[in-house]
Order: C-alpha cells, then structure tokens, then sequence
C-alpha cells in the first residue's frame, strides 16, 4: 500500500502537464512491472487524428522518451477506425490484445472527456487486481488532471488563462540560442532559429458590444471568437485569453509569412462570421517574432505595439512588429506607436 500512496503523492505534485504524464507512466511501471508502458494522446480534428506520444517507459529503462510537443502532425501514426487504440478511444472501454507481447488499452481522460489512451505490454494478460490498480490510478489522474484544467483555463472561453503564459513561454523558447553580438538592435527580425511568434489580437470596438447589446451577448461573442480561434490555428498552437477582449496566440512556424498568413486566416475567418444578433465583428493583430533572450513581458511588449499600431490605423488588420521597426513606425523600447500613448 505504500508504494502506491508514494506514486499518488508524486502524481498529484505535478503541475506541468508533461511531467504529469511522465509521472502516470512511472507509477504504473513501478506498479505492474509490465514490458512497457505509452501514453498517448489524440490531436487534430475530424479525419485528420494522430497519436502524440506523451510518454514511453520500457521496463528495463529509468528515462522517458515522447514525441515534441510541436511535432509536425504528418510525422505521427493516424487513427485507424479498427484498431484497438482507437476503439478504446471512440468507445471508452479497456480493449485487450492477446498476443506476445499482450497489449491492453485504457482510455485516459483529461478533464470530462476522453483525450487518449495508455498501451501497457505485458508477458500475459493483466489479472482482475492488476486491471483495478490501473483504473484505480486513473482515476484518481482524471480528478486532479480536471483541477489543473480548471485552474489553467479561462472558465468563459475554456482558452489558457493569462497565469499560465509566462510559464509556457519559457519552456517552448527554452531551446532559442543567444543573438551573436554583432546583432544590431536596428536590423529587422524576421524570425528566430525555432521559429516561435506571438500575436496579441483585440476585439475592435468590443465595448459598443456591450453597450449596445448587454454583457450576456458580448459574452457570447468572445466565447465564438474563442472557438474560431481553434477552428483558424493549428492544435500545437497555444491559445490564451488574457483577459476583457484580449487574446494571444503562441506558435511556431517556419517564416514571417508563415505566422502572418495564420494571423491574416483567423482575421479573414471572424470578419466573415456572423454573429448571433451583433452581426460581424472585426479584429486588430499584432505580432512579433520571440528573439533569443525574450522574456515573456518583451515579447508580448512589441505584439502590444503592433496590435496599437493598427488599431490606431483603421483597425481590422494585422500588424508585424518588424514591419513597424523596418518603416520607422517604432524604434526598440519606444512606448508610442504614432500619436498613441501604449503605456
């Protein structure tokens, strides 16, 4: 009973996801002795699923492998409608494998819904009391994985909340190298060696919403912007709320282009939306590349400067921060974008 005591309190100690996984899979090899055991994870949407290996731990090996957390989907084993992690998946039930070695699957839930499944290979077919160990740590995993969820999310739109930006800002940018010195402040930043942006996206005239027609539909309409924000950027994609109408976006891609193309896509795709009873609304984007060395306060400064930059030029645009330094517009740690005051 102790060693299990032991794996639920470091379990439930974590507050980052992936080591939570990491967790989950070491608790469950120290418990069942098994060959191996995967946690994996479905992303994409409709027809285009993948399996995301969260954490892999063979019996015979302390450290965990995984696939990145921004893996290229097109890398990734596709759901397959007869396969058993995907029946275990679709119809939330344990699926069991016979075979050498024998495979049995678990759902795995994060939150109230279904999210993946754990493959655990064994020499034999787990007996009734392994079968409840791993149901029984599961569970207890679903119920403090759903207090995570709560305390990380907006809890109108379900996006990131503001208090979890900084912290996974760090991590994904962890990897950027430091400038060379001959670097000049002046030159444009067209990206960085990971390629790793931000977007800060405001509701243009969010407040007339309001005003007009009651914090009821102007809630509404965050929680459709919200959800066409999912719809316009990719799954890897980090989507916040920080907070009233304002909005930020963590990704990474190739070039400038790549990240104003996703920016301009989500634009176009809320200019085109009709919303119930308001009709259309529009939005202002700024963006900018992370350099190495950022902070998430800086990063998020030069997006800010961008997204004031265009809401005091016609609003219903995107705006890059580089674009801005290359024109003259702003120079490094100006606090003006024009004739607006931005702090």
């Amino acid at each position: 009973m102790i060693p299990f005591a032991d794996h639920i309190a470091e379990l439930t100690s974590y507050r980052d996801r992936e080591q939570l996984d990491v967790a989950l899979a070491s608790a469950l090899k120290d418990l069942l002795q098994p060959c191996a055991v995967t946690i994996q994870r479905c992303v994409g949407e409709g027809d285009d699923r993948h399996w995301l290996t969260r954490a892999r731990l063979r019996g015979d090996s302390a450290v965990a492998t995984s696939d990145g957390p921004w893996s290229d989907l097109d890398t990734l084993p596709r759901l397959v409608a007869d396969d058993a992690r995907c029946v275990a998946y679709s119809e939330q039930r344990m699926v069991l494998v016979p075979g050498v070695p024998h495979l049995t699957y678990f759902p795995l839930y994060g939150g109230d819904a279904v999210v993946g499944v754990i493959e655990i290979e064994t020499q034999a077919a787990p007996d009734e009391n392994a079968q409840r160990t791993v149901q029984a740590v599961l569970r207890i995993y679903r119920n403090f994985e759903r207090l995570l969820h709560y305390s990380e999310r907006d809890s109108l739109t379900g996006l990131l909340n503001r208090k979890t930006f900084d912290e996974s800002f760090m991590k994904a940018t962890a990897d950027l190298e430091l400038p060379p010195e001959h670097m000049s402040e002046g030159r444009r930043i067209g990206g960085s060696p990971c390629g790793y942006w931000i977007g800060v996206i405001d509701i243009d005239h969010f407040k007339r919403v309001n005003d007009r027609f009651g914090h009821l539909i102007g809630d509404e309409v965050l929680l459709l912007l919200s959800r066409l924000m999912g719809r316009s950027f990719r799954i890897h994609d980090r989507l916040y709320r920080f907070g009233g109408e304002e909005f930020l976006v963590l990704m990474r891609c190739h070039s400038e282009d790549d990240a104003a193309q996703a920016f301009e896509r989500f634009r176009s795709n809320t200019e085109l939306f009709q919303f119930p009873q308001v009709g259309t609304c529009t939005v202002s984007v700024g963006f900018t590349a992370v350099r190495p060395g950022d902070t998430p306060s800086s990063a998020f400064a030069r997006a800010d400067k961008a997204v004031y930059h265009a809401k005091a030029n016609g609003r219903n645009q995107v705006c890059s921060h580089a674009d801005l330094l290359v024109s003259g517009m702003v120079v490094e740690d100006d606090a003006k974008v024009g004739d607006v005051e931005l702090f």
